[in-house]
């Protein structure tokens, strides 16, 4: 199946690319849906953006090799992307892979995470990952965190007035609506008038030339300033084209081990403290060298610490400046925090999940489809903004969000027959996918990339780092991953 027999997805992501469209058999995309037990076209859909990424690659690459190459995913291979942690094996003493399970406070966490009724007839999901953001939560409900104590919690409360104690005590969560009713919302409103990943030329300048390299993204520089999911994806997709990517943490910040352990493949670790000056220079410095900055905090975090969108423009003119967040790049929502089952639960994914599976409830789709199409879709901007400043200059601001991606796949349709949805890739599919490497978390067997170039083939060239365990410095531009 070709780029032409997708009529939706795809032809949306190539009007925001606003060239001339890939020559027929460039793209070609095979399988279909359902893989997932949801009536949402999730495999197709990520399939769809992982082909655009392609495409945006192979600009790159035909600035650098004067040619263009063929591009293939298979939609139940993007599928099994969007729960890779699903697919992680380690070797154990006796020589055996062994699939790694979800930590304790991982599966805490989805036990109470859910839509909970409240005291007026709707549903409420109020969001517990992170101890201090869901210290947050539970001091507004006045409950401990378990399934009970939350669920009785909640139903104490009318919808719309914890939505708005949540937002205030800066915690997470969402009111339990329908896609209609997420469409005459003020922000779904707003959010309906943009595209699904905007790119926004900031500031004029010259245009960069493509450095010298044998891989679309080679001497590209990023820094990837995120946590759990969508930023991290984000990163990871560009290091599978060749780019150093530098994750920039600190020690102190939670995290979730398995996510940073499968979301690092390709990039390098390190850890600067932005509460201190002398870090927080650091970290300037490394800005002004890159071309790629991806800010996945709280919008306005970085602002505070003098790395807004205007100060790094200032700072490295020519610099591509991505953010991520949940509810997008404006609206009443918009400095709100948020996450993949908030994302789902205000725009309508919940509740048509729920109503179509037969759940009696609203109920979060199978696998985190938002986090991972968010990390995508931001990749892809990234990419097109990287081609327009090697034509044309200038530096540019890539935005992409959960809430946007949510909307993203509600406009593709549902499909049905997906009770017997097969969810996860058969041992047989996965051989020919999977990467071996000898990491700091052992030797490890992983999904790989599933998009397929004829000429640069999609692949990691480090092994998922030590966590913090590299330099705060850029490799030689004549000495990028290969």
């Amino acid at each position: 199946m070709t780029q032409a027999d997708r009529s939706d997805a795809f032809s949306e992501l190539m009007a925001i690319r606003a060239m001339t469209a890939p020559e027929v058999g460039e793209v070609t995309i095979t399988g279909s849906d359902p893989f997932y037990r949801t009536p949402f076209r999730i495999g197709e859909t990520a399939a769809a953006v992982l082909a655009a990424t392609g495409v945006a690659a192979n600009d790159l690459w035909e600035l650098r090799a004067g040619r263009r190459q063929a591009i293939k995913v298979a939609v139940p291979e993007a599928a099994a992307t969007l729960r890779v942690v699903d697919y992680t094996m380690r070797r154990d003493e006796d020589g055996r892979y062994r699939r790694l399970q979800m930590s304790e406070s991982m599966r805490h966490m989805v036990t109470v995470t859910q839509p909970w009724p409240t005291a007026d007839g709707r549903w409420f999901l109020p969001h517990l990952n992170l101890p201090h953001l869901e210290r947050r939560v539970l001091d507004v409900l006045e409950c401990e965190s378990t399934p009970a104590s939350v669920s009785a919690a909640v139903s104490r409360w009318n919808a719309d007035a914890l939505e708005t104690a949540i937002a205030d005590a800066r915690a997470c969560g969402g009111k339990i609506r329908t896609q209609e009713e997420w469409l005459a919302h003020p922000q779904g409103a707003y959010l309906a008038t943009r595209p699904v990943v905007e790119i926004t030329k900031v500031a004029d300048g010259d245009p960069e030339p493509l450095s010298l390299g044998d891989r679309p993204l080679s001497g590209v520089r990023v820094l990837d300033l995120t946590r759990i999911l969508a930023g991290p994806t984000a990163g990871r997709t560009l290091a599978e084209h060749g780019a150093d990517v530098l994750m920039v943490a600190a020690p102190h910040l939670p995290q979730v081990p398995e996510f940073v352990r499968d979301l690092s493949h390709g990039k390098r670790s390190c850890f600067l403290d932005l509460r201190r000056a002398d870090e927080a220079e650091r970290l300037a410095a490394l800005a002004h060298e890159a071309d790629v900055f991806v800010n996945g905090y709280r919008p306005g975090r970085l602002s505070k610490r003098g790395f807004g969108l205007e100060e790094l423009v200032r700072l490295r003119p020519g610099l591509i400046v991505v953010s991520i967040n949940c509810f997008g790049s404006g609206g009443p929502f918009a400095t709100k925090a948020g996450w993949e089952q908030v994302a789902q639960s205000v725009t309508g994914i919940a509740h048509t999940h729920g109503e179509m599976t037969g759940a009696g409830r609203p109920k979060l789709a199978p696998a985190p489809m938002c986090d991972y199409l968010t990390g995508y879709l931001a990749a892809l901007g990234a990419m097109l903004a990287l081609g327009r400043r090697a034509r044309e200059g200038g530096s540019y601001h890539v935005q992409a969000s959960l809430c946007q991606s949510a909307m993203f796949y509600q406009r593709q349709g549902l499909v049905s027959g997906f009770n017997d949805a097969p969810e996860q890739l058969t041992e047989a599919e996965l051989e020919p996918l999977y990467v071996r490497e000898d990491s700091s978390y052992g030797d490890l067997m992983t999904l790989g990339p599933v998009l397929r170039m004829s000429e640069t083939t999609c692949r990691w060239a480090l092994p998922t780092p030590k966590f913090g365990g590299d330099r705060p410095e850029w490799l030689a531009r004549n000495a990028e991953p290969r």
